[in-house]
């Protein structure tokens, strides 16, 4: 910071500058100043030193000056006095020396050409205007010339001359046409700085008869125009004898050859030029050449370099321009025309003059009575000019005598001025290119001091920066300035204050504590005066939470945000500019307190986004730029280039890449020919590629399209190339997928994929199927087929090896020769079937089955496997008429053994094997029986607590579903629950096993047991069934004791719960099962869905209250989740269980118990025998034996008769009335009703079968299926009795 001269501009309104010899004191232009202040004149405006006006207006001649008292104002012309009064057209404008010269009305310009000066004068003194010289524009027409028509030959150089007429101020030129339309320039054709219009090198298109030359003056807003001009270009050929006869060598422009030529140069001539010109103007130097071809300018500076930021080239660079030229810019500048035959050069020796400019321009002095002062007056220019003093418009040497006054040359001394020292003095600097005038005065005043700046000016600062106090004053003596804090403080020094020249009081850093009332006090000798000002601190404005770059795809939303922390006296405005300007006038920007949001960006609203706080005394802004990016644009222009048989070049140019570079570009192509409108992808390449070397394929009709992308996304296709066909050729490729497999026994079926169009590679797509057989020694049989896909051989030798060739061909010739693929003709049935059957059996459930491998040939075909055939042909307990449903694994390859899987215990069972082929079965093998060991029974089927005492309970129970042997006894354990669910000690029971009812005795009354039941084979002890009772309440005990919930004589089950949830699933269907204890007559349903899945669970209702459901409809190989639920008040719903369907792998034959045709025969017989055996009833109750009783008897029930143990047969049938009791193993029910048995089966029962392999040692490896047949019925089959009922369960 300077000190002593820091000015605060827009605080200080009236700044005054104080100076001992140096400095001069200047009166401020105060009003309260002027009123008793005086001041010697000061020219305020003039007019321009040369003044052309428009002769068609009044002169004005502008001359306006200050002063006190006001000045007055006289005018010299020519050097002398001009008496402006006793001319009518002229008038001086009030309180102004303005002349205003009418000559609209009546006179000429020209009358009032000449030399005007101004003198303002009053009492301190006279100021003189410059020296103006007046002059009225001219714009003169072209003299009157013929003008011959030009005739060149084609390549001749050529100068059609202007010559403008001389005007003032110089005319502007410029060529026209007829049209007013420029004539088109370049660097053969060119218009010189002088106005002509230089050819280097003649064309025949410059052939016109309209070249015009136009002189445009300005001052007086007119053009004038030259005769046109016409020119014929022709070439040597043309030129006839009789037109070369008529032409002499000066009419005949530029009588050259047109041959090719090195420069020359049009203008300037020679090979040097001067040119001098002024400092500050422009320098403008030029260089025209004529050749053939046409040359190429070049400009260098000898011993120097060329101002890189003054320096321009103009008109196809044969004019070079230099701005502001100095002295230094002097010097030889050299241009170069250069062409293929050579080069030319061309010196230009500059020479930079000055007119007078200022070195140190005087200024005006205010001195007091006493004081001393200066004026310098220093001008330099080339050559150096000459100085001149003069005081109030007379030269000092002629003026009054002055003793306060020295001159030394560029410089006057006052010393003990007085007020009559006070004048104006006016200094000339002038050489032969001009002239500086300037006025300076001297005024000497004597006044007390004066504080301009209003009192109590209240100042408000932002925190931490500069604060200004203006004290504002005059006095003459200069009066001494002190500033003050607070009523009592002492005189602010310059160790933490600036105290500047002009009165201003400084804090560098302003604090809060800087707050208060601030003193200004200025003396001089004669007085003292002083002013106080006020001081605020506020704090600054400040962006908390500033704008942010932005990346924004086009279309989208983006929002800035600006939060702003002020003063709180100080009321911000928030503004958003956009590039520096105003925001677009449209809806999609919306502003609120802290946000701007632009909706739908397009992509002129990428720029830079500035927020700017305003307040009364500070601002502040941030700004954040926004980048509108978009997919790429689509490429265009796509051209082919470097067109070959198998390649193209394709060159594109890419689309605007939407403020995202492009980072590759993908080629597609249209084969117009075999897949029109499809585009298909050809290669990619990347973002700063634009052309691409394509390989392309025979006999294609091509189109291409490119796709750029970038970060965002990818463009849209371009527009399609043109279309290329590509040549035919011979297929490059063969078919493939190439297979030989015979769907008879005496064929071969050969097929293929064959090749598409693109593929073809030209037209007669063919293709030559060639086989042979493997083993042989036959030649190849070939035949040519068209464009299919397959070819049947017929009449070919079973599953025999074949070789196989398909070879592509076209109307060109063939494609490679393939390579040979093996196949084999069709396949038939296996011939013989597996011996040496035998089976092992491993425990009472599995089975493993051996048999010798079929010899190869037998099979006729590819070995698929081994399929055993196995089922049940009766149980060891019981013996049952019912339909044999067959159940198939098979064991893939060649294996010779097998584990069968889920067999049912203490069963007999048959099995075959057969052997397996891409055709079918062979025959079967020899039927294999083998029998199961007894297991452990399944849990009795049901049990119930009926008839309760104070002492008793009776229980009631089915017997095991699945006995799996011959029971040997149920056993019952039983134990007392105390009131806090404790288990008291266990009773055993041992029941004999015909025995379904057995009541307990001796048991507390009022007792809650639990009972657990189970069944027992030899094998082992079976599942057990729970139930929980409560004997009744003792009568005679009642008071005081909570009877339990049951019905008078009736027990109930405790805790009703659904239990032991399990599922045994098959591919599509699965058995439910589940074990229930409660009250009667409830109503159950199932609820599944896929494990793991978020799904609903599906509901099924039981019908009834059976304890098992089958669902139907499932997915194969599928985990299921399953829970069983009761509906009602006393709903309650089991643990979940998970199961798994089988994978859909198994076969299964047809059953022919499912087919219609066979149902409705057995309705038929069944309703035939239900007749017959009514007949039969009714002749029994006559009496005797008729032969129906006779086959009853032969028929009797096997479990209501004694088993013979040493050979298995059976003992006679009673028909007494009276119900024996059942012999152990019985199944049938006490009431004597008919019940739907549960399947033996425990694997296929509950659907289609379970698919798997068992290795060696037992573990699943084959396919299992189940399959029904019908099988003929023995006679000792039926395990029901002889009813019509069982009559009919006997046939379905």
């Amino acid at each position: 910071m300077l000190k002593k001269q820091h000015i605060c501009a827009g605080r200080v309104p009236l700044i005054l500058f104080l100076c001992q010899m140096i400095s001069a004191l200047d009166v401020p232009l105060d009003p309260k100043l002027l009123d008793d202040l005086v001041q010697p004149p000061t020219i305020t405006q003039q007019s321009p030193k040369d003044y052309i006006i428009d002769p068609r207006e009044n002169i004005v001649i502008q001359c306006e000056a200050k002063g006190k008292p006001p000045p007055s104002f006289s005018w010299t012309r020519n050097g002398t006095h001009f008496d402006i009064d006793k001319d009518p057209l002229v008038t001086m404008k009030p309180g102004s020396g303005t002349l205003v010269i009418n000559i609209m009305s009546e006179g000429k310009a020209e009358t009032y050409e000449g030399v005007y000066q101004c003198t303002a004068r009053n009492e301190r003194g006279a100021a003189v205007s410059n020296n103006i010289v007046v002059r009225p524009s001219r714009s003169p027409l072209w003299t009157k010339e013929r003008l011959e028509p030009i005739i060149l030959r084609n390549g001749q150089s050529l100068v059609l001359p202007c010559r403008p007429p001389i005007g003032l101020p110089p005319a502007i030129i410029f060529w026209m046409d007829n049209s007013f339309q420029r004539l088109p320039q370049s660097e053969r054709v060119s218009q010189g700085l002088n106005g002509d219009l230089y050819f280097s090198n003649v064309l025949p298109e410059d052939t016109r008869e309209d070249y015009i030359c136009y002189a445009r003056f300005n001052h007086t807003q007119t053009i004038q125009q030259k005769q046109p001009i016409s020119l014929k270009v022709i070439s040597v050929d043309e030129l006839n004898d009789t037109i070369a006869a008529n032409l002499s060598d000066t009419e005949f422009y530029g009588a050259k050859s047109s041959k090719e030529r090195p420069p020359t140069f049009l203008t300037p001539e020679g090979n040097e030029s001067h040119k001098e010109e002024l400092r500050g103007n422009v320098l403008s130097l030029e260089c025209i050449a004529e050749g053939l071809p046409t040359p190429i300018i070049y400009w260098i500076k000898e011993d120097g370099t060329l101002p890189v930021n003054r320096t321009f080239y103009r008109n196809f660079k044969k004019t070079l321009q230099i701005i502001h030229v100095s002295e230094a810019d002097s010097g030889n500048y050299q241009c170069i025309a250069k062409n293929a035959l050579g080069a030319v050069h061309h010196t230009i020796s500059v020479t930079v003059k000055a007119a007078p400019y200022w070195i140190v321009a005087p200024q005006n002095l205010v001195l007091s009575p006493g004081e001393n002062g200066t004026l310098i007056c220093r001008a330099n220019g080339n050559p150096k000019p000459r100085i001149s003093w003069l005081t109030n418009g007379v030269p000092v040497e002629i003026a009054l005598d002055d003793p306060s006054r020295k001159i030394d040359g560029d410089t006057i001394i006052f010393s003990n001025v007085q007020e009559s020292s006070s004048a104006v003095y006016q200094c000339n600097a002038s050489n032969k290119y001009g002239y500086l005038l300037a006025n300076a005065f001297v005024n000497v005043l004597a006044e007390p001091p004066r504080i301009l700046t209003s009192a109590n000016t209240l100042y408000q600062v932002i925190a931490n920066r500069p604060a200004l106090l203006d004290c504002a004053f005059f006095g003459s003596p200069m009066p001494t300035i002190e500033w003050f804090k607070g009523t009592k403080g002492s005189a602010l020094h310059e160790d933490i204050y600036i105290l500047h020249d002009n009165g201003t009081l400084e804090i560098p850093v302003a604090q809060k504590d800087s707050t208060g009332t601030y003193t200004c006090v200025a003396r001089n000798k004669l007085g003292m005066a002083k002013n106080e000002v006020h001081l605020e601190i506020k704090d600054p404005t400040r962006i908390i939470k500033q704008p942010e770059y932005a990346v924004v795809q086009r279309g989208s939303k983006v929002s800035f945000e600006c939060k702003v922390k002020h003063d709180h006296t100080l009321i911000p405005t928030i503004m958003w500019l956009k590039d520096n300007g105003e925001l677009p006038n449209d809806e999609r920007f919306s502003t609120d307190k802290d946000h701007l949001v632009v909706s739908d960006v397009k992509d002129d609203d990428g720029g830079t986004y500035t927020c700017t706080a305003n307040t009364t005394l500070d601002s502040a802004s941030a700004s954040a730029v926004l980048r509108v990016v978009d997919v790429p644009n689509p490429p265009f222009d796509l051209e082919l280039t470097n067109q070959l048989d198998k390649s193209v070049q394709l060159t594109w140019t890419p689309g605007d890449d939407n403020n995202s570079p492009i980072k590759k570009f993908i080629i597609e192509y249209e084969d117009a020919m075999h897949e029109a409108g499809l585009w298909r992808h050809q290669a990619e390449v990347s973002g700063t590629q634009t052309t691409a070397q394509l390989k392309l394929s025979p006999y294609v009709n091509y189109s291409f399209r490119v796709m750029a992308e970038n970060g965002i996304g990818r463009s849209m296709p371009s527009e399609a190339s043109e279309q290329y066909l590509t040549k035919a050729a011979e297929p490059d490729q063969n078919p493939t997928a190439v297979e030989g497999l015979g769907t008879e026994p005496d064929n071969l079926v050969i097929t293929w994929k064959p090749l598409n169009g693109f593929q073809s590679n030209g037209p007669g797509l063919q293709y030559k199927v060639s086989w042979r057989q493997k083993d042989g020694d036959d030649e190849w049989t070939s035949v040519v087929v068209a464009n299919v896909s397959k070819y049947i051989v017929s009449g070919t030798p079973t599953f025999v090896p074949y070789l196989i060739k398909v070879q592509a061909l076209n109307d060109v010739g063939f494609a490679p020769e393939p390579a040979a693929v093996m196949g084999h003709s069709g396949e038939d049935l296996p011939m013989v079937a597996p011996g040496n059957v035998h089976v092992n059996v491993v425990n009472s459930t599995l089975a493993e089955v051996h048999w010798d491998p079929v010899p190869p040939k037998s099979v006729r075909g590819h070995l698929q496997g081994y399929r055993i055939y196995y089922w049940k042909t009766q149980s060891s307990s019981k013996r049952n008429r019912r339909h044999i449903e067959k159940k198939i694994l098979t064991f893939q390859g060649s294996k010779t053994h097998g584990m069968l899987p889920g067999l049912q215990p203490y069963s007999h069972y048959a099995l075959n094997v057969r052997v397996v082929n891409g055709k079918g079965e062979g025959p079967a093998s020899t039927d294999k029986g083998f029998h199961t060991p007894e297991g452990v029974p399944s849990a009795p089927s049901s049990l119930k607590i009926v008839n309760p005492t104070l002492d008793s309970l009776t229980l009631e129970w089915d017997p095991p579903s699945h006995p799996n042997g011959i029971l040997t006894e149920y056993i019952l354990k039983y134990q007392p629950i105390n009131n806090t669910h404790e288990l008291g000690p266990l009773v055993d029971l041992k029941i004999p096993a015909n025995k379904t009812r057995w009541t307990l005795k001796n048991l507390n009354f009022s007792t809650r047991y639990k009972f657990y039941f189970y069944a027992q084979t030899s094998v082992g002890s079976g599942s057990q069934i729970t139930e929980e009772a409560i004997t009744t309440v003792d009568e005679g005990k009642k008071a005081g004791i909570l009877p339990p919930d049951v019905g008078a004589g009736k027990v109930r089950a405790v805790n009703p719960r659904i239990s032991n949830v399990s599922a045994a699933a098959a591919e599509t269907y699965a058995n439910i099962s589940w074990e229930y204890e409660g009250p009667e007559h409830v109503k159950f349903y199932v609820e599944y869905g896929v494990a793991g899945s978020k799904e609903e669970w599906r509901k099924e209702i039981v019908n009834g209250s059976r304890s098992f459901f089958g669902l139907k409809g499932l997915m194969p190989g599928t985990a299921y989740k399953v829970r069983v639920g009761a509906e009602g008040d006393s709903g309650f719903v089991s643990s979940e269980d998970v199961f798994e369907t089988g994978p859909a792998m198994a076969s299964r034959q047809v059953d022919i118990a499912t087919q219609g045709w066979f149902i409705g025969l057995m309705c038929a017989v069944a309703l035939l025998i239900l007749i017959l055996l009514i007949v039969c009833f009714i002749r029994r109750n006559k009496g005797g034996k008729y032969p129906v009783k006779e086959k009853e008897d032969a028929h009797a029930d096997p479990e209501i008769q004694p088993m013979k143990e040493d050979d298995g047969t059976f003992g006679e049938y009673s028909d007494a009335e009276d119900h024996k009791p059942l012999k152990k193993g019985s199944r049938t029910p006490s009431d004597r009703t008919v019940k739907k048995e549960d399947s033996d089966d425990s694997l296929v029962d509950y659907g289609e079968g379970v698919n798997g392999q068992f290795n060696e040692d037992g573990s699943f490896i084959g396919q299992y299926s189940g399959k029904k047949e019908k099988e003929p019925a023995e006679g000792n089959e039926s395990s029901e009795a002889p009813s019509p009922v069982n009559a009919m369960n006997s046939f379905v």
